[in-house]
């Protein structure tokens, strides 16, 4: 059985997930994600702060198997970036985000340093300037040609949003979704610790996590089978349908091994990406299994 306060951080973050899927589509609030987050993050601070220190023995290989499959911003983002620098013109920053169908993208200094974000809503901010401009010399009686295009000299570097929000790639994914909601955002870009560009995290990027297909959770499922001392992981079957995983067999232990590993095993499948419940059929005899089908 999974100890009681890590189901309830399971509880939360799936909870977030739909709450944050929810927000994208209209049926819900920017505040309900971010009593959501809130929620997460004061369990975790909680937990940290009174997790007692960790002996080295023998399980403490299994506790670096665990962390092992909390995914961070580094498993999501992308790393072919679309950018422009500052001195890129309205024109050609138009053109890039038709071209490739996002919505924004990092404006770099030299060195690959983000300076800022340009987005289509800026391009939009600067289109309504004009205009407004435009009505305030119509009233005022003075000439206005309004032309086609903006004027020139718009670049990059006057029409970004400066400084920028950006994460880092080791950031959790409650991490980043937290940054996004706050700051009414729909991309981060992902610098290192120079401030360098590595790549950038979308909000479909973050869903991803939430909405994994069921043949990636059995692969990641029979890995963590494959990592713990069983006598043979075969005879575990595993089923997933949904994101809800189904345990039946034997499990046993390796000779002089003391673990309780179906308890392991569940708590491991449980931190599996994508997991939406875990049904344990799982016995350490074969008697016990057929007592359990009876």
């Amino acid at each position: 059985m999974m100890a009681r306060t890590d189901i309830h951080l399971d509880a939360m973050l799936r909870h977030l997930g739909a709450a944050y899927y929810e927000s994208l589509h209209g049926r819900a609030t920017r505040s309900d994600v971010t009593r959501a987050l809130d929620t997460v993050e004061e369990h975790l601070q909680e937990s940290s702060s009174h997790a007692p220190a960790r002996p080295h023995h023998a399980d403490q290989g299994h506790e670096v198997r665990h962390r092992r499959w909390a995914r961070q911003v580094r498993d999501v983002m992308t790393t072919s970036v679309v950018t422009v620098d500052r001195i890129t013109p309205y024109q050609e920053i138009d053109r890039l985000l038709i071209q490739h169908r996002i919505s924004g993208m990092p404006v770099l200094m030299m060195g690959r340093k983000v300076a800022g974000v340009v987005s289509e809503a800026d391009l939009l901010a600067a289109e309504d300037e004009r205009a407004r401009h435009a009505r305030m010399a119509a009233t005022t009686g003075r000439r206005w040609r309004l032309r086609k295009r903006p004027q020139a000299g718009l670049t990059a570097g006057t029409l970004m949003t400066a400084p920028a929000i950006t994460i880092g790639p080791d950031a959790t994914i409650p991490a980043a979704a937290r940054l996004m909601n706050t700051h009414h955002i729909r991309r981060l870009p992902v610098v290192d610790e120079q401030g360098k560009l590595v790549g950038i995290v979308s909000r479909r990027d973050l869903l991803s996590v939430f909405l994994r297909p069921d043949a990636d959770i059995i692969h990641d499922v029979r890995q963590v089978l494959n990592e713990i001392p069983v006598t043979d992981p075969k005879d575990v079957d595993v089923t997933v349908r949904h994101g809800v995983v189904t345990l039946s067999g034997v499990m046993r232990a390796e000779p002089g091994d003391s673990h309780d590993l179906i308890s392991l095993t569940l708590r491991l499948i449980w931190d599996i990406d994508g997991v939406v419940d875990v049904v344990n059929g799982l016995s350490t005899t074969k008697a016990a299994q057929e007592t359990a089908i009876a």
